[in-house]
Order: structure tokens, then sequence, then C-alpha cells
């Protein structure tokens, strides 16, 4: 039987099957026995090198091609943009998982966007300029508004972009605005637990008619960021760009930003310049940070 070697992307993998596209074909795929052996997992966004029999949409990954990107959750791999959704009620805003978000991403060199959901049910002024303020691309989806809704899908259109954030804050609905070919299936808010229902189980990839993929991923709630990437203390303050301005004007050159004195950043957010929320959020994620052992850092670096 002839054999082909093939490159494709992974669109989503379930149940140890990966659904590749390659070839204007969407190949059903196992991993080869040697990736687990090296302890690669592919994911969704994965470039890989498949072996297929010629005349079936069956095959086998051989190997998972270098990444730009990765991150542990939601699991993708080189993801050009993150749309991080965020709400701004049912569930209310929980700034500090934005924040890790926006911070991961800084630190694997993904572009963000952030997106207001819900501006019906609550006013959304306040997030809006803190985000604005800190000099992140902010856009509101107003579904009374197309020309919003325009707006979001005209930044999909090229590379491969993630849509994150809390349960519950509208990504389906909102990626069914974008492409109503997609026909996402949507939840609606747990009363007794206060987030939304898992509509969305694992990352898949969705081609727009206008180029570009979109991923939808899995929500999670404040108790599941345990499961996202760490960034040591040492790096972290790189992370919130607002800081950048300040970095080298602190008094010490070891400066931790959170309490010292003669602290340029800290002195930046009592002058309202830095968004205080964001540096709540820096403090406790340094927190977390520091509670990692040397051992331990030098381990999962």
């Amino acid at each position: 039987m002839n054999e082909q070697a093939l490159t494709g992307l992974i669109l989503k993998g379930i149940g140890g099957f990966y659904y590749v596209e390659t070839a204007g074909m969407v190949y059903e795929c196992k991993a080869r026995g040697v990736l687990r052996k090296e302890e690669i997992r592919p994911v969704a966004g994965d470039r890989v090198r498949i072996i297929t029999e010629a005349g079936t949409q069956k095959g086998v990954i051989e190997e998972v091609l270098p990444r730009k990107s990765y991150l542990v959750r939601p699991p993708v791999a080189n993801a050009d943009t993150i749309f991080l959704i965020v709400s701004t009620t049912e569930p209310v805003p929980n700034t500090l998982i934005l924040d890790k978000l926006i911070a991961i991403a800084e630190y694997k060199g993904i572009a963000q966007v952030i997106v207001i959901t819900k501006i019906d049910l609550q006013q959304f002024a306040d997030l809006y300029d803190i985000y604005l303020k800190a000099g992140f691309e902010v856009l509101i989806a107003d579904y009374d508004n197309p020309a919003s809704i325009e707006a979001i899908r005209a930044r999909c259109k090229n590379g491969l972009n993630i849509f994150s954030g809390n349960s519950g804050v509208g990504k389906s609905t909102l990626l069914n605005a974008i492409d109503p070919a997609l026909a996402l299936k949507t939840g609606d808010i747990s009363q007794k637990l206060g987030r939304g229902r898992h509509t969305t189980r694992s990352v898949e990839l969705y081609q727009l008619p206008e180029g570009g993929y979109i991923a939808d991923s899995p929500g999670f709630s404040s108790l599941e960021t345990v499961q996202l990437d760490i960034i040591f203390k040492d790096r972290l303050q790189y992370c919130f760009r607002e800081f950048a301005d300040y970095i080298d004007k602190c008094k010490f050159k070891d400066c931790s930003h959170t309490s010292e004195r003669g602290c340029a950043v800290l002195r930046a957010v009592e002058e309202g310049i830095i968004p205080k929320s964001r540096h709540e959020s820096y403090k406790a994620m340094y927190e977390e940070a520091r509670q990692i052992k040397e051992w331990a850092q030098e381990a999962r670096r």
C-alpha cells in the first residue's frame, strides 16, 4: 500500500485522536508512540508531519514541528493573538484571572486583545478604562451594534486566534456572532456556582471564510488557575507592560515593586498612572511565584 507524508495543522484532539487539516482534507490521526516516550503531547495549533495511507483519511503523527509558542491552559500551540473575554457581570469580572492570562501571553510573545461582553447588563467604563490606560487593545461586543462585532471579526482575519476567559463570559456566543456557521453551543449561568456551564469541552480551531483561524477554548473558574503557566518572579515585572517606563528608575536594582521605599512603580500607582487593580494582581502573582522553591524553579524553566 502506498503511504504519503504530509504536513498539516491539528484542528482538535479528543480521546487520543487528532484531526489534522492538510491538502484540503482532514485526517484522523493517532500519535506515534515515540512522542509519548519523549513526553511530547500534540495540541490544537500544532504543525505536524503525518504519514497516511493513500486514499484514506486516517494517519499517524510522526513529528510535531517546532512551536513558536505553547500555552498550558488553554492547551494550544502557535497562537498569534489571544482574545481575552471578560463580562461586565454574570460572572462578575475577575481582574486577577484576566491579568494572569495577559501576563502569560506577554511572556509567550502572543498579542492580546481584550473584549468586554454583556454591556447591556452592567456599565463597563471602569473596566474599559483600566486596560486602555494600561496600553491594551480593548474592544466591545455590542450585539445591537454590528460594527462592534465586525471590528472583532476583522481582527481575526490573519493567523491563529484563541478566545479564552472565565466560564460564562460568552465566548461561544461571541464566536457565533463572528461566524454564524459555527453554531457553537452556548450555556446559561449556574446560579449555585455563580459561573457559566462548560459548553466547550476542548480546544478546536475553525477557519473563517475571510481567512485566519479562531479557537474556542474551555472556560474555567478561579479555582482552576493553578493549571496556568507559571511566570517566575524575576521575569514577572516584564509581563506588566505599564511597568516598563519605571522599572529602571527604582532606588534598588532588585526592587520587587511590592513595598520598597524609592520604588518608581509604586509611585506611579499612587499617582494613578498605573491602575491599582493591575498592581494588586502583580503583587498576588509575585507572592505565588515567590512561594516556588529555587530548585523547583530551575526544574521548571
